[in-house]
């Protein structure tokens, strides 16, 4: 088949289960992974017949697309702060709201000789982002997943810097000793179980339940584990920067502030919601 005649096939298969613009760009990450298509390619070799390799490889797309797999999974990469990495079923996709996290720690820390440390890593976007844009940064990189871990290295890799990447249970770091850092960041698991019932599929079915969901009696536990590990690891005048759930923007910056935390402030993201808490000791 012609590359028009695919795109009409595809576009009939997974209407009715995605919207046209999710579709649409379905289409474009589908012919750039598979041809390095972009598309004014795709539009210009509209009448190109595909190879049968192609065409087969792209209907086993459509299955996994109809069964709610998110294409960053079935591609296995996805983009984050202008980077590529790696991601698959043991670390979460890398969301839009992380990328203000990562600008808003790059913002006020550009210029600095700084230690850095990223709590939850996954696939190590947070790290290897901040390494990439903080030109005198050491990063360190924890999660207590060993196959997030090692997706993360190959991530580093991929992306030509260095993280110090560690396999820790925050929830009891007494178990090791740490250095001390300037700047500790962190998007831990935050979704309640509660709130399972308003996840979509391609969430809810694919992406890691140890990296989503936490407690619904303990929702802050991260946020208080962290900053007690900050009270003991993150230098004086050091900062923290915290991803949250939204509805515990106010819990989040009273819990810092009874922990003798200063300039503790919410920060609103781009849709308007409490999205992100920071501090300094």
């Amino acid at each position: 088949m012609t590359i028009i005649e695919t795109i009409k096939k595809l576009k009939s298969e997974l209407s009715g289960i995605y919207p046209k613009t999710e579709i649409e760009s379905f289409v474009y990450i589908i012919f750039e992974h598979l041809l390095k298509y972009s598309k004014i390619d795709i539009h210009t070799k509209q009448n190109e017949v595909l190879s049968n390799e192609i065409d087969e490889k792209i209907q086993d797309f459509v299955f996994d697309l109809k069964k709610h797999r998110p294409i960053q999974y079935i591609i296995g990469n996805a983009e984050f702060y202008g980077l590529n990495f790696l991601v698959n079923q043991s670390v979460l996709i890398p969301r839009p709201e992380t990328e203000e996290l990562v600008e808003l720690v790059i913002r006020e820390n550009k210029h600095q000789n700084v230690n850095i440390l990223d709590i939850g890593t996954g696939s190590g976007c947070i790290a290897i982002s901040l390494v990439k844009n903080i030109n005198k940064s050491i990063v360190f990189a924890y999660d207590i997943s060993t196959e997030a871990i090692e997706t993360a290295k190959k991530n580093a890799s991929l992306n030509n810097v260095c993280v110090e990447f560690k396999q820790v249970d925050i929830l009891n770091f007494e178990q090791h000793i740490f250095p001390e850092f300037d700047i500790i960041v962190t998007n831990p698991p935050y979704v309640g179980m509660s709130e399972k019932q308003m996840m979509q599929k391609n969430v809810l079915n694919y992406e890691p339940h140890l990296a989503l969901f936490i407690s619904d009696e303990k929702p802050l536990i991260f946020y208080h584990r962290i900053a007690d590990f900050a009270q003991q690891y993150l230098k004086a005048n050091g900062k923290i920067y915290f991803e949250i759930n939204e509805k515990y923007g106010n819990e989040t910056k009273d819990m810092l502030e009874n922990k003798l935390f200063r300039n503790v402030e919410i920060v609103i993201d781009i849709n308007g919601k409490n999205r992100f808490v920071k501090a300094q000791k």
